[in-house]
């Protein structure tokens, strides 16, 4: 079977190929024709699938992690500094995402047009605030749009800080609840296992879902697009290689602890997470090298790093949604203002929550949008190229989702420094004579 990397490389020339057909043959965004139709239908139809799984894969996955807590010993400490530093990293990441979207401009001077649903309204504190109370225990909504003919269309929406408001509420109350919660949690996490492995699926058929959304960017919008994604792809792998190769170093060495120590011992779960493009999938991995590799007590591991496979994101939910929230803005023409930059970060910080291993980056550039009153058609634009994209997001998303826990570990005292600087000698893991730390030994040390 063909590789996934190749897959998406073949499926994004078949789309060019057949976008330039449909475009040179007369198709038009307003008059497609049988080739541009289809390219769109293919296009429209693969993002409606994610769509349909983000509001059960928020909130199981929001639940399921604040489940977690219960099983970690002087969990409240560990926790507190667990989500601290996911929370500085990934503000650290999106101001690195947002410097770079100014200077790089990758979204400006392509001369598109506004979408006729724009209202032309920009987000702010209070829209914001506003949106953090449920209207609904599912978060959604509906709006009805009376066309030329007098036929009534009515859509659904739904609204993710509300989902996650009401999954934070959901999974603290069952923590306090006890006992009388545990058939919830239990069937909570056997919800989301089945989700993700649905999401899966979805994602092994991305290759027919790129040659519609690629196909259809092309004969929409030419070679403007193609130009302008091209250069926000620039934009993003810049950045990624920025947080993984010079901020994630500067911390580790920060903490006292070797870097090529920690390059060595996580870079085969790197590795996976950038090919399977899935954090949930190399989740069991990410877990290994942390505890075998990097020293990480198994105890708080295995809090810590399922935690950060759906809530530590600074690929998905720091720098991408920083600089396509900016290209986002630029290729519409939209003005910024400093309270938009502000919004940006407050969402990746503090919505990091409301991704997930598989799809977060849509589910975050969805957030961001919305949070910014910017146009949602972006979404689909972008993703055109997320499959490129994916692979080095995922894989940052990934390193860090394993530093955090070697970063807490070291300052709690906690760390197995002998596990963290034994010799790799070129073996995905360390000497298994070494035994693997434990949470009361380490302390003890």
């Amino acid at each position: 079977m063909t590789s996934f990397g190749p897959q998406i490389i073949a499926a994004l020339i078949v789309g060019l190929l057949l976008g330039l057909v449909a475009k040179y043959t007369g198709s038009t965004a307003e008059e497609p024709n049988g080739l541009g139709e289809a390219l769109s239908i293919i296009g429209s139809s693969y993002v409606a699938l994610l769509r349909t799984a983000v509001i059960p894969l928020i909130f199981f996955a929001v639940v399921a992690s604040i489940a977690n807590l219960a099983k970690v010993t002087n969990a409240a400490r560990l926790a507190w500094q667990t989500l601290l530093w996911f929370a500085i990293t990934a503000l650290v990441s999106v101001v690195i995402g947002m410097v770079l979207g100014t200077v790089f401009r990758p979204g400006a001077n392509t001369g598109q047009d506004m979408p006729d649903d724009y209202t032309g309204k920009t987000g702010d504190w209070l829209g914001f605030l506003t949106g953090l109370v449920p209207a609904n225990f599912l978060g959604l909504g509906a709006s009805t749009k009376l066309a030329d003919d007098a036929t009534a269309t009515t859509s659904i929406s739904f609204n993710v800080l509300q989902i996650l408001v009401i999954a934070i509420a959901v999974g603290i109350a069952a923590l306090k609840v006890g006992k009388a919660a545990e058939p919830f949690l239990a069937f909570s996490t056997s919800i989301l296992a089945i989700i993700q492995k649905v999401l899966w699926w979805i994602i092994r058929i991305a290759p027919i879902g790129t040659v519609g959304l690629i196909g259809n960017a092309v004969a929409t919008y030419g070679w403007d697009t193609i130009g302008a994604l091209g250069k926000f792809t620039v934009a993003i792998y810049v950045g990624l290689a920025l947080v993984l190769f010079a901020l994630y170093p500067v911390l580790v060495r920060a903490h006292g602890l070797s870097i090529k120590q920690y390059f060595s011992g996580v870079w085969p779960a790197v590795q996976l997470a950038f090919v399977s493009r899935s954090s949930i999938g190399t989740l069991p991995l990410t877990q290994r090298v942390t505890e075998r590799n990097l020293g990480v007590p198994s105890g708080y591991a295995s809090f810590a790093v399922p935690l950060g496979a759906t809530t530590k994101m600074d690929g998905c939910a720091a720098i991408y949604p920083a600089i396509a929230a900016i290209f986002v803005a630029q290729f519409f023409g939209v003005e910024l203002s400093l309270t938009d930059y502000f919004l940006i970060a407050l969402v990746s910080v503090l919505g990091s929550a409301a991704t997930a291993g598989t799809t977060g980056a849509i589910v975050m550039l969805t957030l961001t949008l919305s949070t910014l009153g910017l146009p949602l058609a972006g979404v689909g634009l972008l993703m055109a190229v997320d499959p490129i994209i994916d692979m080095g997001r995922t894989a940052v998303n990934v390193a860090g989702q394993a530093l955090v826990p070697t970063i807490v570990a070291k300052r709690e005292g906690i760390l197995d420094i002998d596990m963290y600087n034994a010799p790799r000698n070129g073996n995905p893991f360390a000497d298994e004579s070494i035994s693997a730390p434990d949470a009361e030994a380490a302390a003890a040390k």
